[in-house]
């Protein structure tokens, strides 16, 4: 038995219910990111998640601060940095398909709680919270300081986070409950590529616009097109194939324009082959009506022969890579805008540890301008990698080995989390092997008791690393 482990097991079974309903008044909040407004950089809702969940802190007795409302910290005591955990309260558009409950009405149902941000971090962040609030409680002694970092902008693009680390140095070590257990060492490189083209249009049977995602680290469940000079039958007939070998599903508005909706089904960007990617569907179907010749449709043909519809590994870019260590490479078509002639979209690509940036960037720079398609990047992520052999990662697998009874071993993800550019920073749960709680999508949810249990893993980690 680990020392303290029967105490921090009777603590958070003893305040699960409690633990619950601060999830619940969290995940209430809509803090998807919006316009700023003064004393709110990512807008109200993220504001109002961070106000709360450091006013809960305070409530529970911790040393709390406000960095400008980016992001907040929530200390354990006041001696020397020795663990920093890094949480997130933003949200990803709540979208569309919801059935168990409305978005930001949380609900508890069969031994899971439902609602926007469950999983996706604001679960897991109080989670981390009450791991805290046990050693805190316990009076467990400790010889470093345990610090919570909560952030409001790790959806889109983390300004939050570096705004952080203008302030504060990094902690010796570093983990984050915002990817899976045991441990995730690696997080792939990334290429979120933003492409630009003018085209031109001409003759009666029209592709007016395009309307198509949310985000770039998102499949998108929904595209919309608008054409001219089609009947519904002409359309329906290729809608119909379409539907069959891809599974995407068409609905039709005829007034006051001619409006095509594809829909497939989320996911997060890192996965995509878990989704059905509703513009590659959209895009499927227009290559297969006949448009009256013209620059745009002919250019729009040679964008989606480059990202066709189920090809995720980036095969007919002439980027397909993979390795051991962390899979194989990954690509979302995730963004799409036509209108007034301006074709503009985005794909997001996820590279193991054994692809090359730079040359896969050159390569795709080469395939769009070969196609009069303009690709504004010019950089790439650089994968993270933490030792395995650590005492650090060695520590958090043996805490979870003796909590689960499950293998500890390292693993990778596609997914970027608040660590990847922290020196010694790991990804450590809060999302158990063979559950999929539908991040990103809709009918998000969290397991009760495996949150219970992160929470125990948290704690023990947090007596462990800072003893």
């Amino acid at each position: 038995m680990r020392k303290y482990r029967e105490e921090i097991e009777k603590y958070i079974d003893e305040h699960t219910n409690e633990m619950v309903e601060d999830i619940k008044r969290l995940c209430a909040i809509n803090s998807e990111r919006s316009e700023y407004v003064e004393g709110a950089p990512f807008g109200d809702g993220p504001r109002k998640a961070l106000v709360l969940a450091l006013d809960m802190a305070d409530k529970y007795g911790f040393d709390i601060t406000n960095y400008d409302n980016y992001a907040g910290a929530i200390d354990l005591n006041k001696k020397a940095k020795g663990l920093d955990i890094l949480a997130h309260l933003d949200v990803v558009p709540a979208g569309e398909g919801w059935s168990v409950t409305n978005p930001f009405e949380p609900k508890v149902e069969d031994g899971k709680i439902y609602g926007r941000g469950t999983s996706d971090d604001k679960g897991p962040a109080v989670a981390a919270l009450y791991a805290l609030r046990a050693v805190k409680e316990l009076g467990i002694p400790v010889k470093k300081n345990a610090r919570l970092v909560l952030g409001t902008d790790e959806e889109c693009g983390s300004a939050c986070i570096k705004y952080y680390y203008t302030k504060e140095k990094q902690a010796p070590m570093t983990f984050s409950p915002d990817g899976e257990f045991p441990v995730v060492n690696i997080e792939k490189g990334q290429l979120q590529g933003e492409f630009l083209a003018a085209v031109e249009d001409a003759g009666d049977k029209r592709l007016v616009s395009i309307d198509a995602g949310t985000k770039v680290n998102v499949v998108p469940p929904k595209a919309k097109a608008v054409i001219e000079g089609f009947s519904v039958d002409e359309v329906e007939k290729e809608a119909k194939k379409v539907t069959k070998e891809t599974g995407i599903k068409f609905a039709y508005d005829l007034e006051p324009v001619f409006e095509i909706t594809a829909m497939g089904a989320n996911a997060h960007a890192s996965t995509p082959q878990m989704g059905n990617n509703a513009i590659t569907g959209l895009l499927e179907l227009l290559s297969r009506l006949k448009f009256s010749p013209s620059n745009k449709i002919e250019t729009l043909k040679k964008l989606y022969k480059l990202m066709p519809h189920g090809d995720t590994s980036g095969e007919a870019l002439g980027i397909a890579v993979k390795d051991e260590k962390s899979g194989e490479l990954t690509l979302a078509f995730s963004m799409l805008d036509l209108k007034d002639n301006r074709l503009h979209g985005f794909f997001d690509c996820r590279i193991p540890v054994s692809g090359d940036g730079d040359k896969i960037l050159e390569t795709v720079k080469k395939k769009f301008k070969g196609i009069d398609v303009e690709l504004l990047n010019d950089t790439v992520k650089l994968p993270h990698e933490v030792d395995a052999n650590s005492p650090f990662i060695k520590t958090l697998l043996s805490i979870y080995e003796d909590y689960t009874g499950l293998k500890g071993e390292c693993i990778a993800m596609g997914g970027g989390t608040y660590v990847h550019d922290i020196e010694n920073g790991v990804a450590f749960g809060a999302v158990f092997p063979g559950t999929d709680t539908k991040m990103h999508g809709a009918d998000e949810f969290v397991v009760i008791d495996e949150l219970v249990a992160a929470a125990k893993i948290f704690a023990q980690s947090i007596v462990e690393l800072c003893e």
